[in-house]
């Protein structure tokens, strides 16, 4: 059996209950040992300090805060931390792996750890880092990409999360690349999308809109929600009643409300924040948009095609696979405004097309696409050995 020291900084592992704990419970069934450290300050994500630093969530399955004093010691403490595990949980070769969730932060710490013990060293990788856009979001982007082409040539293993991101890594020309990486798309309960009722309707909750366009995404810089304003005002003013509802939260809210104020589309808006029942969303609107600027894999846009909502997306992730099918293409370059006023008007216009796609070309899309999760958690597990195996 194999032992796993993991290195992490998604802190939704501290909350019990949370979909990001009972995920790890199932990734520790796999294995002997599953440790994982978490980047974390001192004070908990309700302002309040902790002095907590290790929490066991199943038999074999223990998670470690940081407790930093801030972001920058992260890496140091992260080092520290995993040196410690290593030392007191008797890691030995062949069957134990260092797993970086990123080839950033959590992957230079993981490299670090694993270099100092010779330890084999897998690597995932969620976000098409080599995008140009990454790299323009900010000057820590652009120190991710240059830490990540140090990282992912050490690693044994590389687990990525779409064929995009593993077509965009050949760039990098790093040895046995093709040998050493595998594509495990992000797990999905399609057959809970499918068959969920909904709980709402949106036809019903904004009876005054003749046409509902659907965006669920984080208010950032990369989800370019601002250039979903800029689609709907052309839309409004051919099809005045098409209405944009927004769900999700973030540090551009603000700002994108006031954009659609500018805009004059104040009447068409409505920002929900962000919500649990994503399902009755998906369900009940005409249309999901994505704009992204890139992404890894696109969740959001994969569980609204599941849930059978006709969609429209920039050319990111794995909109290719899902949205060109059968001599149809719902798919733009990033930022082509004209593309998406087009593609949405056909879709407004065309109601035998809306329903086409949702029967017929939706689900041959999915299925190619998902796993079981039995399957998936197979894939996860030899992903990780792979990282011995080539070692």
């Amino acid at each position: 059996m194999t032992k796993v020291l993991s290195i992490s900084s998604d802190r939704k592992i501290f909350e019990e209950g949370s979909a990001v704990r009972a995920r790890m419970v199932e990734y520790a069934g796999l294995f002997e040992e599953l440790h994982i450290v978490v980047f974390s300050t001192r004070r908990t994500d309700h302002g309040t300090q902790t002095t907590e630093h290790k929490i066991q969530i199943a038999p074999n399955c223990t998670i470690y805060r940081t407790n930093s004093w801030n972001r920058w010691f992260y890496i140091f403490d992260a080092i520290w931390i995993g040196k410690r595990i290593i030392r007191n949980s008797k890691f030995l070769i062949p069957n134990s792996v260092i797993t970086g969730q990123d080839p950033f932060e959590t992957g230079y710490v993981a490299m670090k750890i694993a270099t100092r013990f010779k330890l084999p060293l897998h690597i995932q990788i969620h976000t098409d880092f080599l995008n140009p856009y990454f790299k323009r979001a900010s000057f820590l982007n652009r120190v991710r990409v240059l830490i990540a082409r140090r990282v992912l040539p050490k690693a044994n293993a590389i687990r990525v999360v779409s064929q995009r991101i593993f077509n965009s890594l050949k760039e990098l020309r790093i040895r046995n690349f093709e040998l050493r990486t595998k594509i495990l798309p992000i797990f999905t309960d399609v057959e809970k999308l499918r068959s969920a009722e909904p709980s709402f309707s949106l036809q019903q909750k904004y009876s005054h809109f003749g046409f509902i366009i659907l965006v669920v995404a984080r208010l950032t810089y990369e989800k370019n929600v601002q250039f979903a304003l800029r689609i709907l005002k052309k839309l409004v003013k051919k099809y005045p009643t098409t209405g944009l509802v927004i769900v999700g939260d973030g540090p551009l809210k603000r700002s994108l409300q006031l954009q659609a104020n500018s805009l004059q589309l104040s009447k068409n808006v409505v920002f929900e924040g962000w919500q649990h029942d994503t399902i009755s969303y998906y369900k009940t609107a005409n249309l999901y948009l994505q704009t992204s600027l890139y992404e890894g894999f696109g969740l959001a846009l994969f569980e609204a095609v599941a849930s059978g909502c006709p969609a429209v997306s920039s050319d990111v992730g794995i909109a290719p696979e899902l949205l060109n099918h059968k001599g149809h293409s719902f798919d733009c370059p990033v930022n082509d405004l004209n593309c998406f006023v087009s593609t949405i008007s056909q879709l407004i216009e065309d109601n035998q097309l809306r329903t086409f796609y949702a029967l017929q070309i939706a689900p041959h899309a999915v299925d190619e696409l998902a796993k079981t999760k039995e399957q998936y958690l197979h894939e996860y597990k030899n992903s990780i050995e792979g990282a011995y195996q080539s070692n």
